[in-house]
């Protein structure tokens, strides 16, 4: 069953018959003029707006641009002259789409990216089962989509939109998309290697060593070796230096990274380091680019693509400027399966979501986090959330039945029966309440959801590859980089010691070992040579004070870089 469907299911089920026939889209006054019927309506006739629906219609009345979501449904019936839309300028103040498997939740990310995308709204999708990629190629209009179009009053043209693909690490359909480890930071790193709090933090002093002393961290290779480096004999003494980090403690993270590794994670971190700046991009006809991350290939790695997403946001949210309210977001971010990111967090980590999420508002940039039910999201993330899809849940177990009380408590006072509402909604329907130009909720409305006019299912792979290497992007990020960094660095330095040593080790014949004794105390630390090396001198030269000094980071400890 696919959202193009309508079925009958409980109060929220249609009557399209009735429906269809209606002629008037409501508007301010159109809602406020329209007679109450007194009773039953003919048959065949346009129904009848009630006080209550009145009411429900008017508070999506909005003046200003708006995306529109659908019809409401109302006592058995689907009402298309009361139209049910979302502000285009409160896209920014975030949002939840949440229902049970195959309800369409899918499907309302993409009749949503469709919509910013036609107004000049850049988009991000994370495409978690691969049915995404269809929004770059017009739809394929059938009974079911005519029927859907029909009843919510939708005029439905098939339409592609303007897609960028990517994939983490390249594994997948897509232009590879990678974070060097420098900038993705020990927070998120740590969430990635289900480190404790201890080892977080004992993690955050090898990324303030590393800094402090000119070792970049590109890849997973330079922080093993720092690592490696100071639980060695030569480097133990490096580790009084940055505030007591164990030994044992150092060797735990170091196991984790060999781990990590050796699950293939190696490709994800890396250069060149993509630019987040791509997903903020408007094609040459004005319209929003989709950005899609393609993410079926790692799909058995949730922990990593869900802090991917997180480490894409952070990113965003230190590089753009301060902007306020504007007539249209930046960006909206559409972040899938968000339950595994919240997952397992520590207190400080879901902290620095919560900043990220507030902040990010002013920045024009827009989250609706995807996902079952609102209790996948801690309960400060979700007040931050202003805009509210809630597709059908279900109530077989004790856990269900809590899980669906638990939602609907948290939507406003309205005259649904939402615990009924809830279970009897189809596929393609779901209850909503979104913010107002003014910023007030909207009360509560059933909705039957408008069909996308893109292709609802993935695009054949021979066409998705050649989308990808046509793309002006394929060229910068395709190919993966190895320059010099820590690990070269440090293995020099090695090398240098070693030769050094050998030497100095034949002491001076009449001397007694005065002179081996004098070149082993002058013999200067790993950490000294590769600080004097002349590499390292060109390369702080080029880079001026960022290298030298610690890398300044934001909330999650990524790196600011420089554009």
């Amino acid at each position: 069953m696919t959202d193009s469907e309508a079925p009958r299911a409980g109060t929220a089920g249609p009557q399209a018959s009735e429906a269809s026939e209606a002629s008037e889209v409501a508007t301010p006054d159109t809602v406020a003029s329209r007679p109450v019927a007194p009773g039953p309506e003919a048959r065949g006739a346009t129904p009848a707006l009630t006080p209550q629906v009145l009411e429900i219609a008017s508070g999506y009345a909005f003046p200003g641009p708006a995306l529109d979501l659908g019809a409401l449904l109302w006592d058995g019936r689907c009402l298309p002259d009361a139209q049910i839309r979302i502000p285009l300028g409160m896209l920014n103040r975030h949002g939840l789409v949440a229902g049970a498997t195959g309800t369409g939740k899918t499907k309302t990310l993409q009749l949503v990216a469709e919509q910013l995308s036609a107004q000049g709204v850049p988009v991000f999708l994370a495409d978690v089962k691969g049915d995404v990629s269809g929004i770059s190629a017009p739809g394929q209009e059938n009974d079911k989509v005519r029927a859907r179009a029909s009843e919510v009053r939708q005029e439905w043209t098939p339409a592609g939109f303007p897609c960028e693909f990517y994939a983490l690490g390249g594994m997948g359909h897509g232009i590879p998309v990678r974070a060097t480890v420098t900038s993705f930071g020990p927070v998120l790193l740590s969430k990635v290697l289900r480190l404790n709090q201890t080892q977080e933090q004992s993690l955050g002093l090898i990324f303030h060593y590393a800094d402090q002393k000119g070792l970049e961290l590109v890849d997973l290779k330079d922080l093993r070796a720092v690592v490696t480096f100071l639980t060695s004999d030569e480097g133990k003494s490096e580790l009084k230096g940055i505030g007591g980090l164990s030994t044992a403690t150092a060797g735990v993270i170091l196991r984790s990274l060999t781990a990590f590794e050796a699950q293939g994670m190696s490709p994800f971190f890396g250069e060149p380091e993509f630019d987040t700046n791509e997903l903020l991009k408007v094609a040459a006809d004005g319209r929003g680019t989709v950005s899609v991350l393609e993410l079926p290939a790692v799909q058995d790695k949730p922990q990593l693509f869900s802090t991917f997403l997180m480490w894409l946001l952070a990113d965003l949210f230190h590089d753009l400027p301060e902007v306020g309210d504007l007539d249209k977001p930046k960006l909206v971010f559409f972040f899938d399966e968000a339950h595994l990111l919240f997952g397992d967090a520590s207190r400080a980590f879901l902290d620095s979501i919560t900043q990220t999420v507030r902040l990010i508002r002013s920045k024009g940039v827009g989250i609706f986090f995807v996902t079952q039910t609102p209790k996948d999201v801690p309960a400060d993330v979700l007040a931050q959330l202003g805009n509210r899809v809630q597709h059908a849940l279900r109530a077989f177990t004790p856990d269900d039945q809590k899980a669906l009380k638990a939602t609907v408590k948290t939507f406003p006072d309205s005259p649904y029966d939402l615990e009924e509402v809830l279970t009897a909604l189809g596929t393609g329907e779901a209850v909503v309440t979104v913010l107002s130009e003014k910023g007030a909720p909207t009360p509560v409305a059933a909705t039957r959801l408008r069909a996308p006019e893109s292709l609802m299912g993935p695009v054949d792979p021979a066409v998705l590859d050649r989308a990808v290497e046509q793309s002006p992007l394929h060229a910068r990020y395709a190919l993966a980089v190895d320059r010099e960094s820590a690990y070269e660095k440090l293995r020099a330095a090695d090398a240098n010691a070693g030769a050094a040593r050998e030497a100095g080790a034949e002491p001076e014949k009449g001397a007694g070992g005065g002179r081996a004794r004098k070149a082993e105390e002058e013999d200067p630390s790993v950490v000294q040579q590769v600080m004097g090396s002349g590499v390292f001198k060109s390369l702080a030269r080029s880079l001026g004070t960022q290298i030298g000094r610690e890398i300044t980071r934001s909330v999650f400890g990524t790196a600011r870089r420089r554009r």
